[in-house]
């Protein structure tokens, strides 16, 4: 017993030396401050590090940066930086929904596409004193999050930045890993924009559509009707572009699976990013059958 309570306590401070936790403000004005934590894996001596810049979920109204702590912690441990940002909760006392304002739900996600560009041109000038490799940072989210970083990712900067132009001319994210996110215009991925993508949804998602819908699954006479394409939507366009492409769809799943990719899923993420980086070709659609019986009725992959 005392062994092994020996080499539990290695393993743990083998794990907490495998990483380190800084926290920064990226934003400040009068009124708002904005801070994210940087996991840092342990530095190996001329190496640059690969960074992955996170959003939480919470409908653009509640969440914290703090709530992926284990994914972060994960990913520096096999060799990772993870930028996990706060940003605008616009939202908040707001109504997200069906009884919204369509201009206030899509300028809640213009903001929080902001500050992620914000957080990421903070990332890049402070690039050096943390080792990182500015060319190849990742973008991801959870939920609201995935709909921050599918557009930061598609956006035109120039056009939909709230803030002063700080990133890099030509500036790309390296990848995208989302769970449960959608797209307002799914024409914004072209040949020339695509990045290597993993998404993960629920095919019975009521929240944020599987394929293409509504938002919030709003009827065509709400006033906060939004349409959005989701992930098996982004899938097909992806395929149709021949571009590399991996998704994990949860048959009869909700939004429930918004998080599986930065919980139970992290390994398809960490071996999402080691293949994107050595630039390997992929299309995949892992299925995932309903363990509750419950049949979506829309896709034939799932009956």
């Amino acid at each position: 017993m005392k062994k092994f309570l020996l080499l539990f306590i290695a393993l743990t401070l083998n794990s907490v030396q495998a990483q380190e936790v800084k926290t920064f403000t990226y934003f400040q004005n009068d009124t708002l401050k904005l801070d994210l934590d940087l996991y840092l894996p342990k530095k190996k001596a001329g190496e640059k590090i690969p960074l992955i810049m996170f959003a939480f979920g919470g409908g653009f109204s509640g969440g914290e940066r703090t709530s992926e702590k284990d994914f972060g912690l994960f990913m520096a441990q096999n060799g990772y930086a993870v930028a996990s940002i706060s940003y605008s909760l616009y939202m908040k006392g707001k109504d997200f929904g069906c009884k919204g304002t369509l201009t206030e739900k899509i300028k809640a996600i213009q903001i929080g596409v902001s500050d992620m560009w914000q957080a990421t041109a903070f990332m890049i000038e402070n690039a050096d004193k943390y080792n990182l490799d500015t060319s190849k940072i990742f973008i991801s989210g959870i939920s609201a999050g995935a709909e921050i970083g599918f557009h930061a990712s598609f956006w035109d900067y120039k056009l939909m930045n709230l803030y002063k132009s700080n990133l890099p001319e030509n500036f790309k994210y390296k990848g995208f890993i989302g769970g449960s996110g959608a797209i307002q215009d799914i024409n914004l991925i072209t040949k020339e924009k695509a990045i290597p993508m993993l998404l993960a949804h629920g095919s019975n998602d009521d929240t944020v559509p599987y394929a293409a819908g509504s938002h919030r699954s709003c009827p065509t006479n709400a006033s906060g009707w939004l349409i959005l394409f989701g992930s098996y939507a982004v899938y097909n366009q992806m395929k149709d572009l021949h571009k590399d492409i991996e998704l994990i769809t949860f048959c009869g799943g909700g939004h429930e699976f918004s998080g599986y990719l930065f919980h139970e899923g992290q390994q398809y993420v960490l071996d999402f990013v080691n293949d994107a980086l050595n630039d390997k070709k992929f299309q995949s659609h892992l299925i995932v059958p309903s363990k509750n019986g419950k049949i979506s009725g829309k896709y034939l992959f799932c009956e």
